[in-house]
């Protein structure tokens, strides 16, 4: 074969960054098809050009030296640039698993102080200096600490030592609005001069030192960042990353997936990095190191011994754990409550076990019953079911019950529920509430449902309950007053809304669940709010969870138990395994009805004022 006047072989980034894309001269269309399939996820686009995910190219590098011309191969600098971190990140894991890197992070945890830019202020504890340690030693890294443990602060350290080093001049940070307050408070903190912090509502500013976007916006601003990250050597950072759990197969996953290449540094931040098993690991490690990530999470995790695939993943993050920060340990624990007969009658007929009354309702039953959502919102009343006169009306419970009549369906009788049975969910809730405000304690009582959170507000009028939800507009104030107001003994919320980014611990202590998901990662992050760094030694945190005997409640505490199990195995932290198995604790509030909680209000009501 004649010389060639070009390279024989192109290599870059698709438009998505996340392919790689490539290209040969005519007359090598058959090399390339035979080299293609050696890639996993390798797929020809022509005759001359060929496509391979990231993940495949990355993990299977060495198959390029089967290239049969001698010719060049040309790189495109961005991919160059990506495959040159990631393979430089992958030979310093090595080294650590050998033990070579032991005394050298030692080392640098010691001089981390010296290595920050002379505008930095903020203090750090030791287990900070070591977590930014171990970070700097790696191109890109994960801090899987758990919240309290300052993680912002000590990303913001990581970009301090970079920016004096040269390599970084700004950062861009992805994450919930509720981290929002974090970020601006320690970019102001942590630095003499404060770093000129920008929260993005149109464009990307060209002059933000740190340039702050929520999940939700990613979509529709992916060219303004793109165009940011370029204009200058840039951080990305995912806070709360275990929202892109679902990688290039969810939405936000493929926006920070296209995102991560142009970055010079990455990093991810989340105390929850495998909420669902090894999957979600996979995919947040694929983003700081694509290919070689998920590669090691699926050779550590394939032979089952989850502590050999401890030790194997170590050195890919950093994590403070909860006994670290000396923080008194809590002991969620369970109780199951049992439903009173017309209750478990409606649940039956949902799941297939129709009574003879249920016979004749058996085809509306069963559309309701096939939603999991549904089960789970049944469980706790299937009066919810039914709509309202309004999008968030609360159930109305009648005192005292009435009786039930024996000729209306139980369909109907599904509806009007609230006049014949009290929840007893609802009547457990009640009884801890009233329990712990007789003594000053405040209560977070979490429900994933918002008619839930209004019929207990309905409820717990006496306690002055404070309501946060998605559609409420005063959410600050409603957090002030429970933090704030002395009359105010309860705040009524549901973790999606309010499982991230808030502290109550100085003010709150006991939690309880009025029912869970199966979302592992939201249940640890809501535990979190009350049980956190800065607790005063001895404090007593009680979390209790409710569940109905012999519904789907059931289901999603085993499948929990799983899931936190496997997380606390794969991070080597007792304290996550110990969440896994609640304790069983009886029902406090068995038989009692509406009228009797409202005895037992007036009964503390007189008693607090003896």
């Amino acid at each position: 074969m004649e010389a060639l006047s070009e390279p024989s072989l192109w290599i870059g980034l698709d438009v998505t960054r996340t392919n790689a894309v490539l290209r040969v001269v005519p007359g090598l269309e058959e090399e390339l098809a035979r080299l293609v399939v050696r890639f996993d996820g390798g797929s020809t686009r022509g005759p001359q050009s060929a496509e391979i995910p990231l993940d495949g190219f990355f993990s299977s590098l060495e198959h390029l030296g089967a290239w049969p011309v001698n010719h060049e191969v040309e790189w495109e600098d961005a991919l160059a640039e990506l495959a040159s971190s990631v393979l430089d990140d992958s030979e310093a894991v090595g080294r650590h698993l050998a033990g070579a890197e032991t005394g050298e992070t030692e080392a640098l945890a010691a001089d981390v102080r010296q290595m920050l830019d002379a505008d930095w202020r903020g203090d750090l504890t030791s287990f900070q200096l070591r977590d930014i340690a171990r970070l700097l030693s790696l191109r890109h890294g994960a801090n899987f600490s758990v919240p309290g443990a300052g993680k912002t602060r000590v990303a913001l350290a990581v970009f301090a030592a970079l920016r004096a080093k040269g390599e970084i001049r700004r950062v861009l940070v992805v994450s919930p609005k509720s981290a929002y307050e974090s970020w601006e408070f320690e970019s102001s903190e942590c630095f003499h001069t404060p770093l000129r912090t920008v929260v993005m509502a149109g464009v990307a500013d060209p002059g933000a030192e740190v340039l702050i976007v929520n999940y939700e916006r990613l979509g529709r601003s992916m060219a303004g960042l793109a165009a940011w990250l370029k204009a200058a050597p840039s951080m990305l950072i995912l806070d709360e990353a275990h929202r892109m759990k679902l990688g290039l197969n969810g939405t936000y996953g493929a926006a920070c997936m296209t995102l991560g290449p142009l970055s010079r540094r990455r990093l991810i931040l989340t105390g929850t990095p495998a909420p669902n098993g090894a999957r979600d690991l996979e995919n947040l490690l694929s983003f700081v190191w694509p290919g070689q990530g998920k590669r090691v999470v699926t050779e550590a995790v394939g032979g089952g011994d989850l502590s050999y695939a401890s030790s194997v993943l170590r050195p890919l993050y950093t994590r403070t754990t909860k006994h670290e920060l000396g923080l008194p340990p809590t002991v969620p624990k369970i109780r199951y409550v049992k439903m009173p007969p017309l209750h478990r009658e409606v649940y039956d007929a949902l799941v297939g076990r129709c009574s003879v009354r249920a016979e004749a309702s058996r085809a509306a039953f069963d559309v309701l019953g096939r939603a999991v959502l549904r089960l789970l919102m049944a469980a706790t009343s299937p009066a919810l079911l039914a709509q309202g006169s309004s999008r968030y009306e609360p159930l109305a419970y009648q005192v005292p019950p009435l009786e039930v009549p024996e000729g209306d369906s139980l369909y109907d009788l599904m509806r009007d529920l609230p006049s014949y049975e009290l929840s007893p969910k609802y009547a457990e809730a009640l009884r801890i509430v009233a329990a712990n405000a007789a003594v000053g304690r405040k209560t977070l009582v979490w429900a994933s449902f918002v008619r839930s959170l209004t019929t207990l507000e309905s409820m717990f009028a006496e306690f002055r309950p404070a309501v946060v939800h998605g559609g409420t507009l005063d959410r600050g104030e409603q957090i002030r007053r429970f933090r704030e107001d002395s009359d105010c003994m309860v705040l009524l919320s549901n973790p999606a809304t309010l499982g991230e980014g808030i502290s109550l611990h100085q003010v709150c202590h006991d939690a309880v669940y009025i029912d869970r998901d199966f979302q592992a990662g939201r249940f640890l992050q809501s535990l979190d709010r009350i049980h956190r760094l800065g607790l005063a030694p001895g404090t007593e945190t009680r979390v209790t969870v409710l569940a109905a005997e012999g519904t789907v409640d059931e289901i999603v505490a085993a499948r929990l138990e799983q899931k936190l199990d496997f997380m606390g195995r794969i991070l080597d932290d007792p304290a996550v395994q110990q969440l896994a198995d609640l304790q069983e604790e009886p029902s406090v509030a068995a038989g009692m009805d509406m009228a009797d909680i409202r005895a037992l209000l007036g009964h503390l009501d007189r008693s607090a004022v003896q």
